[in-house]
C-alpha cells in the first residue's frame, strides 16, 4: 500500500464516521410519530422499572455472595432504565420539545428546570439503591406530564 492508498482509505474512514446517522435517537423531523404522552408513558414505564430494580437490589444485597448474578442482573438493568430515561428528556424534550418563546418566558425556564431535575435525579438512581431518589423522581414525572402532557 502507498502512502495515497492509506490516506484515501483514512479519509472514507472519517467521513463514514463523521457523516453517520445516529441509529440510537429519535431522527428529530416532524413526522408525528412521537407524542409527548408516549414518550411520558414509555418514561413511566422506565421509572417503574427503576423502582422494582431498586427493591430487589436492596432485598437481594442482604445476602450478596448467594445472589450476585441476580443482584447483578437488576443493576444492569435499572441503569438501562435510568440512562433510557435520561436519553429521552435529552433527545425529546431538550432537543425538540422545549422552545424559547418569548411569549411564555416562565413556562420556557420550569421546562427547563423540570429536565435539569429529572435528569440529575436520575442520575442519583444510577449511583445507588436510594428510595428516596426513586420517589423524587416519581413525583417529577408526574410535574413532566403536567407541563408536557397532552391537555385532555
Amino acid at each position: 500500500m502507498n502512502i495515497r492508498h492509506i490516506t484515501s482509505l483514512a479519509a472514507a474512514a472519517f467521513a463514514a464516521l463523521t457523516f453517520a446517522p445516529n441509529a440510537d435517537a429519535h431522527c428529530q423531523i416532524p413526522c408525528g410519530i412521537y407524542a409527548d404522552d408516549n414518550v411520558i408513558d414509555s418514561m413511566h414505564t422506565d421509572w417503574e422499572t427503576i423502582q422494582k430494580a431498586t427493591a430487589q437490589i436492596i432485598e437481594l444485597s442482604k445476602d450478596p455472595t448467594k445472589n450476585i448474578h441476580q443482584l447483578t442482573r437488576w443493576i444492569n438493568n435499572k441503569e438501562s432504565h435510568a440512562q433510557a430515561m435520561q436519553d429521552k428528556v435529552l433527545n425529546y424534550f431538550l432537543a425538540q420539545r422545549l422552545k424559547l418563546d418569548d411569549a411564555d418566558k416562565d413556562t420556557y425556564l420550569k421546562k427547563l428546570t423540570l429536565c435539569h431535575k429529572i435528569i440529575v435525579t436520575t442520575m442519583k438512581c444510577k449511583q445507588s439503591a436510594n428510595t428516596e431518589a426513586v420517589d423524587t423522581l416519581h413525583d417529577l414525572m408526574h410535574d413532566l406530564e403536567d407541563l408536557f402532557g397532552e391537555k385532555k
